[in-house]
């Protein structure tokens, strides 16, 4: 039997033939302490492509989740872009329909002081026809007036000369 060595093994591929090598020269000379060492190594290295294996698999499973939390924050800042956006359309239409009712309630005003206008013009309209009628029959009054004067003067002037004393007294 021969004493542990002190050796240090080579690990994966190498270290499990290695252990290999020396089961089955302990296998040919006896030596079942070789054939440990043989079998401990090939474990070893077992052991070790599995830790390797396992380490690989989360630096896996570990550049994953941080794709899936980069896909997450490209995901949130997308929304967060999308709906500064929809909040613009948003602000940008209301900004639009503000425009669009003052532009209403101007339209609406002009009509309306056209319409007080045209009435207005219609009033003065009808007083200045009101006022040149009432002229007309004031002058048509006073010529009246004036023919009936004169033919009072007239119609004295004939009774004085048929009755002379009357226009004496």
């Amino acid at each position: 039997m021969t004493e542990p060595s002190n050796e240090r093994t080579t690990g994966g591929l190498v270290g499990k033939l290695v252990g290999r090598a020396k089961e089955a020269a302990a296998t040919v000379t006896g030596d079942e302490d070789l054939a440990r060492e043989g079998r401990l190594q090939q474990a070893g290295s077992e052991a070790q492509r599995e830790a390797s294996e396992r380490a690989a698999e989360a630096r896996r499973l570990e550049a994953e989740a941080e794709v899936e939390a980069e896909r997450n924050r490209t995901e949130a800042e997308r929304e967060r872009i999308a709906n500064e956006l929809a909040a613009k359309d948003r602000e940008r239409a209301a900004e639009e329909d503000r425009r669009r009712a003052e532009r209403g309630a101007e339209a609406r005003s002009s009509r309306e002081a056209a319409a007080v206008e045209a009435q207005r013009q219609a009033e003065v309209a009808q007083a200045n026809r009101a006022e040149e009628a009432a002229e007309a029959e004031r002058v048509e009054a006073a010529r009246t007036a004036v023919e009936l004067e004169q033919r009072a003067r007239n119609a004295e002037r004939a009774a004085d000369h048929v009755d002379p004393e009357e226009t004496n007294r």
